[in-house]
């Protein structure tokens, strides 16, 4: 956040990105994280098992099933499902800190969390769908992550299919033909959105204080 004290207090955003796997969704938010200083990944929970490697707090919260389930009836998560046999979700009470804050939150989530997040903060939020060049492509990269089986790349690719028909529920379409061209698109999106006037709560105090003369 600006240090400027003339700067107009605003409240941050929830910035989803959503593709099929292998149309460069994460690879587009790492970039966006890594390039803008006022937006932070948002952190989900899980009842999966901790990774090697990986930090309790920073690449998730990590808990049983029961806290998830307590938390759950508690109402409070943003959205959550269920994957394979684990639960996953993102918990409310960090994200509208950060919004409060002004600071922007990304989400890297597919279209049914997004459905979920849009029913509890729409006016919050805004929704980019990646889209690969060709279907052809995208099985290219998903042979080429060399992290996947035939049968698992085609299963991905069956997928796919279905998980396009929902671009429409989007605000902004990203054809990822080139990924420093989408990076920069979504970063434009990004911007653009922080104007909004309705994002912009002390506009108003602004404009007072430019018509006394400030």
């Amino acid at each position: 956040m600006s240090a400027d004290p003339y700067a107009v207090k605003r409240r941050g955003l929830m910035y989803v990105l959503s593709s099929p796997s292998g149309a460069g969704k994460s690879t587009i938010a790492r970039a966006i994280l890594e390039r803008d200083a006022g937006i932070t990944m948002s952190v989900s929970a899980t009842t999966r098992a901790k990774r090697p490697g990986e930090t309790a707090g920073k690449d998730y919260e990590f808990m049983d099933l029961t806290e998830f389930n307590l938390m759950v009836n508690r109402q409070e998560f943003l959205e959550y499902a269920k994957v394979f046999d684990n639960y996953y979700g993102t918990p409310v009470a960090p994200v509208l800190a950060e919004l409060e804050a002004g600071r922007d939150v990304l989400f890297d989530i597919d279209w049914q969390g997004t459905q979920q997040l849009a029913e509890k903060a729409r006016e919050d939020l805004v929704r980019v769908f990646i889209l690969p060049p060709t279907m052809v492509e995208l099985e290219h990269r998903l042979e080429t992550r060399a992290q996947d089986s035939a049968a698992v790349v085609a299963k991905r690719m069956a997928k796919a299919a279905d998980e396009m028909t929902h671009y429409a529920e989007y605000d902004y379409i990203i054809i990822n033909r080139d990924v420093e061209n989408s990076v920069e698109e979504a970063l434009a999106v990004l911007k653009a959105e922080r104007l909004r006037r309705d994002r912009q709560v002390g506009l108003g105090e602004f404009v007072r204080g430019l018509r006394q003369g400030q």
